[in-house]
């Protein structure tokens, strides 16, 4: 990355719409899978990023590493975790950050400088990767729901009463409640 990292906060701060906390653990997440895993932009699907949260960290990764929902490298295991599990497709070489414990009396502002101060190994625990590098997106036919007549991947259909219906108009039936 040719930026230095004050325009490269920047950068995620104008993507994001504002500064906060969460930000910077995802701005601090990217930089320091960079660092580890010798990663560049992810033009394509090179660089994987599977987040175990939806917060505004995200939003840096995406900015930083490239990952996007619409690429098919930036997916979501939620089970609401800062921590994100990076893979470097050529190399597969990965890492997984994990938010270490803060001092949770911290107001927001003194959040904000901590996070944007404090080393990345005092922040986040380096572990090994849990889950399986995701495959490459694929691509997949549009079917038209023989209910509400919208198109939906053939991944998301289903059959119902011998009709090919998507996800909004299928009734699951299940008689066991878990």
């Amino acid at each position: 990355m040719n930026l230095d990292k004050k325009q490269l906060y920047q950068k995620c701060v104008d993507f994001h719409g504002h500064e906060c906390p969460g930000l910077t653990i995802g701005f601090r997440a990217a930089l320091y899978a960079i660092e580890l895993l010798d990663l560049e932009f992810s033009e394509d699907e090179q660089v994987v990023c599977i987040s175990e949260n939806d917060a505004c960290g995200v939003d840096a990764i995406q900015v930083l590493l490239g990952c996007s929902v619409g690429k098919g490298n930036l997916l979501f295991h939620l089970v609401g975790k800062q921590a994100f599990s990076i893979y470097e497709r050529s190399t597969g070489k990965s890492v997984r950050l994990v938010l270490k414990q803060s001092d949770n009396n911290l107001s927001r502002a003194e959040k904000q400088a901590y996070f944007q101060t404090v080393d990345n190994k005092e922040m986040f625990e380096v572990k090994d990767t849990t889950l399986e590098v995701p495959e490459r997106a694929r691509l997949f036919e549009s079917l038209v729901c023989e209910s509400c007549h919208e198109t939906a991947a053939t991944q998301w259909m289903r059959i119902q009463e011998g009709k090919q219906v998507c996800l909004d108009c299928f009734k699951s039936y299940s008689r066991l409640q878990v």
